[in-house]
């Protein structure tokens, strides 16, 4: 069932399921929760807690909100996890994966790790060589500025066509679902908002994050010509010996939809890390 965190300018709805750690799982942006349907019963199933959450003017998320930065998402985070109870490791994909970076940094005491999945969080640059290089990356890019520019829907559902190139079974009707939320102005309006932030206040944070950290990326995400040198890159910016870098070659910016599976089968070693109690030692 639906629950709501009320917050100053706002409502966050999310589900919670099971007993165990907390997982918070995190969508990225033009999305919901429904993107984590298939990995939700697999982390319960396992003995999880997992609270999965509609950012900000997403799914039934309330709209009107004052920004939609990663600051402003990472503070909805830190507050779900005040009202669930830590510590908890967050889940968080594209968007939500710089929010993420910044929860951790801002409350460490909440957060045991953090799973970035195809994540903007470091400043980004245009990448001529890798436009001209990419025509996947190059499509991706232009999709997205239709986006930007004028709240393309044609183009949106033209950048998931690229950034999901293996269809989940269910994606007809997901698709059909996508349609109708983002027919709505309001909503097509908070994606707008989203593409226009950028990355460097996640950026900034990096130095500050002092928990473990597993990046996974989509060997042909269209958002870079060059997925895995972009977790390198954010590798390289984390403290030394906190990240780890996967990549799930051919699946896209959406791991968690395409290759649910295979990303289950990734964080389980990562879940059992963080959250082992701590070895006793002397005569404790």
């Amino acid at each position: 069932m639906t629950q709501h965190l009320t917050l100053d300018e706002g409502t966050i709805a999310y589900d919670l399921n099971g007993e165990g750690p907390l997982v918070v799982l995190a969508h990225g942006m033009g999305d919901s929760r429904r993107s984590y349907r298939f990995v939700v019963p697999a982390l319960v199933s396992l003995g999880y807690r997992v609270a999965n959450v509609d950012l900000r003017g997403c799914g039934e998320s309330s709209t009107g909100w004052s920004g939609y930065s990663r600051t402003d998402i990472a503070g909805d985070l830190i507050a779900l996890v005040r009202h669930l109870g830590g510590p908890a490791v967050i889940v968080g994909q594209s968007i939500s994966g710089g929010a993420a970076t910044i929860a951790a940094a801002l409350a460490p005491e909440l957060f045991v790790g953090l799973v970035e999945i195809a994540p903007f969080t470091r400043a980004q640059s245009v990448d001529l060589g890798g436009l001209l290089r990419s025509k996947r990356h190059r499509t991706g890019t232009v999709q997205l500025a239709k986006v930007m520019m004028s709240g393309s829907l044609k183009g949106w559902l033209a950048y998931l066509d690229l950034a999901i190139p293996a269809k989940p079974v269910d994606w007809h009707d997901e698709r059909a679902r996508i349609v109708t939320a983002m027919s709505r102005p309001e909503r097509m309006s908070v994606l707008k908002a989203m593409t226009r932030t950028s990355p460097a206040d996640a950026g900034a944070h990096l130095a500050n994050v002092r928990c473990p950290v597993l990046i996974v990326e989509g060997g042909a995400d269209p958002d870079w010509a060059d997925p895995k040198a972009e977790g390198e890159r954010i590798l390289a910016d984390f403290p030394g010996g906190l990240g780890e870098l996967t990549v799930i070659e051919n699946a896209g910016h959406y791991p968690h939809t395409e290759t649910p599976d295979k990303l289950v089968e990734l964080i389980l070693p990562f879940l059992s890390k963080v959250f082992a109690p701590p070895r006793k030692t002397g005569n404790a």
